[in-house]
């Protein structure tokens, strides 16, 4: 067998990209790691400067990613949205992830998204057990998304995405292989007009099931690993303050949907005992329906470490007159799960059919990839259909 090592940067990246985080010296760490967490990370602009936010926040370019129930709303015929987010920035210039999305209305009830992510890790050196230079190889990770989401009445629609990703790491290194896999995602979003004492009010609400699909390996002897199926569930008020000046606050929560790492409570540290590794292999070779519902009750620490397995994302949004947007989020992942908690801040311009979206993100530590980068989104809507069909919902600050 060729013995081989990655450069340096390349070992960071899993660990970077990884839901867990090193436990800090008091605190007892027991996040949930799967394969693929790129799929877990915002890729365009506007949901990543609220804090993660978007599962029923107005409908976009980039609905089908966060909820395929919200395509039905979109209010133009054809949207299209490219993004662009810089990786490890401070590790190397190569890295990035790459978003294309793009919708299509049909009809005035029915909605096609189509969208492609591409996570390109840059370039790396293998060496050999001598620490000689060997070859060269581009690491890199893509899923293609197909969504069709259909309105069911006036105010609630549902929606279905089929995806396909492949993830090539290590390019048939040291006898490991490209993993691929095929998941699903299940959306549904309902919105509606409502009038509480003098004030007239948007409720949105939104949820989603994702990456429910198969298990991947880059190996043909180690154990597959769970994609990051998840659950989303999220609420969007919006409060129009005179004809040119509206807020939106949204707020999401999240769970993954995959076994919680089991430990023995009454000695956390010691991983090798026997009936944790016998009970951890059994977790990991659970199927995918049993390990999505028995994800609600499998935390060793009982019903306080379930509820720290849900993230939380919240965000607030100023728009004025549709054209100018200010935004401002937060993320909140519990300590014993992985820690990572931030502020994010971003801005949007439109113009006729032309927008631009930007985001900034702050971290409470080094630990995240996407710290102290900017993010960047376009848009091109063509065709505004609300005037058109008459649409009742309030105009979309998209």
């Amino acid at each position: 067998m060729r013995s081989t090592k990655l450069s340096l940067r390349f070992a960071l990246v899993p660990s970077l990209l990884s839901l867990a985080v090193a436990a800090q010296a008091q605190t007892q760490s027991n996040a949930i790691t799967t394969a693929v967490p790129i799929l877990t990370i915002s890729p365009d602009s506007r949901s990543a400067a609220l804090g993660e936010a978007g599962v029923a926040i107005s409908p976009d370019a980039n609905s089908g990613y966060y909820n395929p129930g919200k395509l039905g709303f979109v209010r133009y015929k054809y949207s299209v949205s490219p993004s662009y987010t810089p990786w490890l920035a401070s590790v190397a210039n190569d890295m990035g992830l790459a978003y294309l999305s793009g919708t299509a209305k049909i009809g005035q009830r029915a909605g096609l998204s189509a969208n492609l992510m591409y996570f390109d890790l840059g370039e790396i050196q293998y060496r050999n057990a001598q620490g000689q230079a060997g070859p060269t190889f581009n690491p890199k990770e893509y899923a293609l998304t197909i969504g069709y989401g259909q309105q069911l009445s006036e105010n609630f629609g549902v929606g279905l995405n089929a995806r396909f990703l492949r993830s090539n790491l290590t390019g048939g290194a040291a006898d490991t292989k490209p993993a691929n896999a095929v998941a699903v995602d299940l959306g549904a979003y309902y919105t509606n007009d409502l009038t509480i004492g003098a004030g007239e009010y948007n409720l949105s609400l939104g949820g989603t099931i994702s990456n429910i699909g198969n298990k991947i390996s880059y190996t043909n002897v180690a154990q597959p690993d769970f994609l990051p199926m998840n659950l989303k569930l999220g609420t969007a008020i919006t409060k129009e303050l005179d004809p040119y000046n509206k807020l939106t606050l949204a707020f999401d929560v999240n769970k993954l949907l995959v076994p919680t790492p089991f430990y023995d409570v009454d000695d956390p540290t010691n991983t090798t005992k026997q009936s944790v590794v016998d009970e951890n292999r059994k977790r990991a070779e659970q199927g995918i329906v049993a390990a999505v519902f028995n994800s609600f009750s499998d935390a060793p620490g009982g019903f306080k470490e379930e509820l720290r397995e849900i993230n939380l994302s919240t965000g607030l949004e100023y728009t004025y007159n549709d054209l100018l947007m200010a935004r401002v989020g937060y993320f909140y992942e519990n300590p014993r799960k992985g820690d990572r908690q931030y502020l994010s801040f971003g801005a949007g311009l439109r113009y006729n059919v032309l927008g631009v979206d930007a985001a900034y993100l702050v971290p409470n530590s080094r630990n995240n990839p996407l710290s102290q980068t900017i993010r960047i989104s376009l848009h091109f809507n063509v065709n505004d259909l609300s005037d058109a069909f008459g649409e009742s919902e309030p105009s979309p600050t998209n």
